[in-house]
């Protein structure tokens, strides 16, 4: 007998294979003497640890630098992808924790449990975020990547194991998440759990930039390419019944993360079969795959109001490389900006911060997150290396290097 997803994933709920309870409800660990109050905003990270995972939280100062503040338990298991060598990026994933301005919440995986945990932000204090509601079912198997719609009323999930393919919920800020209906989809993927990757493994969950569609990566396994997954979304937040899939252009192969390219119905994204994808969704021509000379694996992006580019992380080279996308959709490489070698950069999120543009980036390479200072186009600055172990070790938290994941920022309104 052929069981659906739903079925399926009610089944191994009911089994215990998938646990929407918490770990430990939830303790906080601080990493400061004092709590910082009236900072500009707050930058979020996971340890990602299979014994427990926690939500380290930093304050940004008023010129963008960053504090330690607290490390807070979420409620579930982190866990790592099999690949061979195991290294950093354990999820192979981006936005496997996300902030939104606008609906003051914080929401994370637990790759490991299965589940997804809900924070109220105080606003006035970023770093202070609490439980909403329980963690719940995440409905798959291996989730690693979430995504808020415009106003922070919805959530959604990309599953990446034996169950895979995405799901929705609505944002309540009492009760947490809600399992909304006609949004369970499956991707119908041949992995594993925990997913087998990087190649042939999902990647990062957005929406368009008009919300009126959904969007899902998942990488190619070489000479195959990937594609990406684009179901349309409703008024009521429901989603069509099938995915269209969409090919990278010629050339590429492993599509990983997406970022909007804003006023364009396109996204780029990254390739660490080559560089990146430019993805035009519209009924224009202009789709393209750009090389990026001596990349390793350029896997996560971002991108600057205030310089109007994108910025990319490769975790083989430790670079951040700026790419400019004109209107016509051509895109072009700006400047290259080296990082500590061997820091393996990945995750990364762009915030806005008194008026300037700051790149943090997650290093678990050195258990460190980089700070970076984007000025004008072209003149991207080094400001600080936020050390994350040792003041990790003095709390009691366990970090490692081959599991912490994931970065997301928040700014106060």
């Amino acid at each position: 007998m052929q069981l659906s997803l739903a079925a399926l994933a009610s089944l191994l709920t009911a089994s215990g294979l998938v646990s929407a309870l918490p770990l430990e409800r939830r303790g906080t660990k601080m990493m400061t003497s004092k709590t910082r109050l009236n900072a500009a905003g707050a930058a979020y990270f996971i340890t990602n640890e299979p014994g427990e995972n926690m939500v380290i939280a930093a304050s940004i100062n008023s010129d963008g630098t960053l504090n330690l503040d607290r490390a807070v338990a979420a409620g579930g298991r982190g866990s790592h992808g099999i690949t061979d060598p195991v290294g950093p990026d354990a999820l192979f994933s981006q936005g496997a924790i996300k902030a939104s301005a606008k609906g003051q919440v914080l929401a994370t995986v637990n790759s490991g449990s299965n589940t997804i945990s809900l924070f109220s932000i105080d606003p006035k204090t970023p770093t202070n975020i609490q439980p909403l509601g329980d963690p719940v079912s995440s409905e798959g198997e291996f989730p690693m990547s979430l995504a808020f719609n415009s106003d922070g009323s919805r959530l959604c999930v990309l599953n990446g194991g034996t169950v895979n393919g995405v799901n929705c919920y609505t944002v309540d800020k009492k009760n947490g998440l809600t399992a909304m209906p006609n949004t369970l989809r499956s991707l119908g993927l041949n992995q594993t759990t925990p997913a087998t990757g990087p190649a042939g493994s999902t990647s990062h969950i957005i929406f368009s930039e008009d919300g009126k569609q959904l969007m899902a990566s998942v990488k190619g396994v070489p000479p195959n390419p990937g594609m990406i997954a684009v179901w349309d979304v409703a008024d009521d937040g429901s989603l069509s019944a099938d995915f269209k899939a969409v090919a990278p252009p010629s050339g590429g192969l492993l599509p990983f993360s997406m970022t909007v390219i804003p006023g364009k119905n396109a996204v780029l994204s990254t390739d660490p079969g080559l560089g990146f994808d430019v993805f035009d969704f519209s009924s224009g021509n202009s789709s393209s795959a750009v090389k990026i000379d001596g990349q390793n694996a350029t896997c996560w992006s971002s991108f600057s109001t205030k310089t109007g580019n994108f910025y990319l992380t490769d975790i083989g080279t430790a670079i951040v490389t700026e790419v400019n996308v004109d209107d016509n959709l051509k895109a072009s490489i700006v400047k290259q900006y080296p990082q500590t070698k061997g820091a393996a950069t990945i995750d990364n999120d762009i915030a806005t911060v008194n008026g300037k543009d700051m790149m943090y980036v997650l290093a678990p390479g050195t258990q460190t997150v980089e700070v970076l200072s984007l000025d004008a186009p072209g003149n991207a600055k080094h400001v600080q290396s936020l050390s994350i172990a040792g003041p990790a070790k003095a709390a009691g938290v366990t970090t490692n290097t081959n599991n912490l994941q994931g970065m997301t920022v928040f700014i106060r309104q």
